[in-house]
């Protein structure tokens, strides 16, 4: 199997270039989500001249807004979507092999309060009847992952499904509801940098081959049945003119085809809030586990330890502006509650919420008064725009992404006349190339880098787990000397598991094009609760000195990366700033077992 060349691929002058000299591609992917960034990579090692382009950052939108959860789809069973839970159980696993440096086993535990809960909603769930499930109970739940396992058998890397009855449930849980009669335990997957892979695809499709080009950051401007023509902030105009169209462009999907010049109704988004929460007493007993749990009012919620605080999600509630859609003071209040639900002894509160943020999923448009009935399978819808063929991808999610990508790449071959050279299946992505799979090369790999950190095997271990084997050439080039002569091994003022050398390849290397690329996706820095002004401006300084941003860009950038921080993921920057995160509001009661407010939201599986 052929892997992605290795070649420099073309920076955003010399695509420019190309676009304006010859607009001619085969395949023009609006939007650079999981969906088109999928897409693009598989297009790109067949052959095939394509152009993707996001009006955003790649994988700035819903996909970098998931719960992080590489998983089957368990849920699905209710509603005997089997086919999605095979292939969703199958990309999962194969994402454990192909992505080793971001995707990770998850030990899930999934608490149960009787043995018989659960098992009439069920089945009238089964048959797309309404009905609300607030106990699944012992039985229900061990047929569920019985067949869950049997699902998941292809490609497996983990184990089986167990459970754990009684007083061991306390001993595992010491904080857990004492209702809880038994935890059901099995395995998923977390992603644990999702933008950066997001990136990854769209970097070894340029690699790939020299016809399939990617430009983040421009505007759909118009078109005029002949070519669409696109604008960047810097005034870069130029003209497109595909064969075919390939609109990703998720919840934006009906506004592209609008200005493509046909009106749609395709989606009807729902929008997922998450919350990255400071709460040791319950991460220590977690221990490395999630716990996927019901509420009262229907809702299956989730909690799990993330970087060094815990992720909450998710929220499921129907949303029509894409471009507004922020996890705010109600989701954040009841997700609190939510957990405060399951661990009722623990006090938790608005003080302690690092980071948050929300997306909004490409759902088909429906009717469903539940929105957590909304299959979340994808599907191709075709347009006939002007005289293109517009294929709009509609759902998905991350977990299936690359086998979204080769249903709709094996139907764009047939339409070109070509056929599959590269079988995706089980290709490595970007930094899980060549990545060390057994002691002694892990051994071997440390070695190498760790001579290139200065003997820091400390610091070897953090490249490698921050960026897979592309750590690397992170390495070489933090062991370099910068233009003015300053050394790049230096580690940052304001946060020191990051280096100097390491902020300036990025920015050279990784298509960034603003800081809030740099601190919002390319590195898990703001992900991790990491932001504060420090932080900002000490990034900023250096990202200028690559970038040559003038000092007056440089403020720009950073009140731009303020502004987003403050509106769209309530984190504070202290007296004087704008404050969305501490709002006064009191912890939750540490004794009281309320549930979640109903109303909020509606039962749904977590967003991945």
């Amino acid at each position: 199997m052929t892997e992605p060349a290795n070649a420099m691929p073309p920076t955003r002058r010399q695509t420019l270039d190309r676009l304006r000299a010859d607009p001619a591609v085969s395949v023009l992917i609006i939007g650079a989500g999981i969906n088109g960034a999928g897409l693009f990579r598989d297009l790109a090692l067949q052959g095939v001249d394509t152009l993707i382009v996001d009006k955003q950052d790649f994988c700035a939108g819903a996909s970098a807004a998931p719960s992080r959860l590489i998983h089957g789809g368990l849920k699905y069973l209710e509603t005997g979507e089997f086919r999605l839970v095979a292939q969703s159980t199958r990309e999962r696993n194969l994402l454990l092999r192909n992505a080793p440096h971001v995707v990770h086993p998850l030990r899930t535990a999934m608490p149960t309060h009787s043995w018989w809960g659960g098992i009439w909603p069920s089945i009238q769930r089964f048959f797309r009847r309404p009905a609300k499930i607030d106990d699944r109970g012992i039985l229900i739940s061990e047929a569920g992952l019985t067949l869950y396992d049997f699902l998941g058998r292809h490609f497996r890397s983990m184990p089986r499904h167990s459970v754990t009855l009684g007083r061991k449930v306390r001993e595992s849980l010491p904080d857990i509801r004492d209702d809880v009669r038994a935890l059901h335990t099995y395995y998923d997957a977390a992603i644990s940098q999702a933008e950066r892979l997001g990136f990854e695809l769209i970097d070894d499709g340029c690699r790939a081959h020299r016809g399939a080009m990617a430009l983040n950051h421009v505007t759909l401007t118009g078109s005029d049945g002949e070519a669409i023509t696109f604008d960047d902030e810097e005034g870069n105009a130029f003209q497109v003119r595909p064969r075919i169209i390939v609109n990703a462009g998720g919840a934006w999907i009906d506004e592209i085809n609008r200005q493509l010049g046909q009106e749609t109704r395709h989606i009807g988004g729902t929008k997922g809030g998450h919350l990255i929460v400071d709460v040791p007493q319950i991460r220590d007993q977690l221990d490395g586990r999630m716990i996927y749990f019901g509420t009262p009012d229907g809702r299956i919620c989730l909690i799990y330890p993330f970087m060094s605080h815990v992720l909450v999600g998710a929220t499921d509630i129907r949303c029509t502006d894409p471009d507004q859609a922020v996890c705010d003071d109600d989701e954040r209040d009841y997700l609190l509650e939510a957990v405060h639900y399951l661990f009722p002894e623990v006090t938790i509160g608005p003080d302690q919420v690092r980071y948050r943020y929300s997306g909004v999923r490409p759902l088909p448009r429906s009717d469903a008064a539940d929105p957590g009935q909304i299959s979340r399978d994808h599907a191709i819808v075709e347009d006939r725009i002007h005289a293109w063929p517009v294929l709009s991808l509609v759902g998905g999610k991350w977990t299936t992404f690359r086998g979204f990508a080769e249903e709709v790449a094996d139907d764009l071959l047939a339409r070109l006349g070509r056929r599959r050279e590269i079988d995706t299946r089980q290709l490595a992505i970007g930094g899980g190339r060549d990545f060390p799979r057994d002691a002694t090369s892990r051994e071997a790999w440390l070695a190498r880098v760790t001579a290139l950190c200065e003997g820091d095997r400390h610091r070897a271990i953090t490249l490698l787990d921050r960026y897979g084997t592309r750590g690397e050439a992170v390495a070489r080039h933090c062991a370099g000397m910068s233009a003015g002569g300053a050394c790049r091994q230096q580690p940052l003022d304001s946060l020191a598991a990051y280096r100097v050398g390491e902020i300036d390849f990025v920015c050279r290397f990784e298509r960034v094009e603003h800081l809030a690329d740099v601190l919002f996706r390319r590195l898990p820095i703001a992900l991790a609760g990491q932001l504060d002004g420090a932080v900002i401006e000490e990034i900023a300084t250096l990202c200028s000195g690559a970038l040559a941003w003038s000092e007056d860009r440089c403020r720009d950038e950073i009140e731009r990366v303020r502004e987003i921080a403050v509106r769209a993921h309530g984190v504070s920057f202290g007296p004087g700033a704008d404050d969305t995160t501490a709002s006064g509001d009191e912890p939750l009661s540490s004794t009281s077992g309320n549930a979640p407010r109903k109303g909020t939201s509606s039962t749904q599986e977590p967003a991945s």
